[in-house]
């Protein structure tokens, strides 16, 4: 599977080659995804692909991925036929984002790290401004207490790297550069 996230709603529509078990030689490939969560409950998710001369179609209506749960699912593959089976040792992660064209008032699409980030943010300018009088904060869903401004910082310079590299691979899944690399180019003038 080429995909590490899919939007629920989307069509799922990609062509998948499997040299060793085409399908023309009458094997049938499949994909399960395993939800890692376990609220809300949601079962197991089996693909079934189509042969498309000897590669196979992959695909999954926008009613079928509507109904799926968002979250991040281990998958794996395998290619079966009459009498056998053959487990594929790709493997992988999926996350299944909400669809954005249903989202409601006060929905906040931001990832973890970038809501930690804005939280130890805003407790950082509060206890300066308090000259560290309030301490306690609610960061995300948990309850925070600061003794002094530095471990703030030390907790934001964690989330930040954690945002970070998640937009690293974010753009390397988009197939941008990573920002991180400097390139240069030596030449005679």
């Amino acid at each position: 599977m080429d995909l590490q996230s899919h939007i629920a709603g989307d069509t799922l529509d990609f062509t998948v080659s499997v040299p060793e078990y085409p399908a023309t030689a009458g094997w049938t490939l499949k994909y399960r995804l395993i939800p890692r969560f376990a609220t809300p409950t949601q079962v197991p998710i089996t693909l079934t692909a189509t042969a498309s001369g000897s590669d196979y179609l992959v695909q999954a209506s926008p009613a079928t991925t509507a109904a799926w749960v968002n979250g991040k699912y281990a998958w794996s593959r395998w290619v079966e036929k009459s009498g056998a089976r053959q487990t594929l040792d790709e493997s992988g992660e999926l996350e299944i984002r909400p669809d954005p064209t249903t989202q409601v008032q006060g929905f906040d699409g931001r990832g973890q790290a970038a809501k930690a980030v804005d939280d130890l943010k805003a407790a950082f300018a509060t206890f300066n401004s308090t000259s560290g009088r309030v301490k306690s904060y609610t960061i995300g869903s948990r309850q925070m207490e600061f003794e002094t401004s530095a471990e703030i910082v030390q907790m934001m310079d964690f989330w930040r790297r954690e945002l970070a590299n998640e937009q690293t691979a974010a753009n390397l899944a988009k197939g941008l550069g990573n920002p991180r690399r400097t390139y240069v180019r030596f030449g005679s003038a």
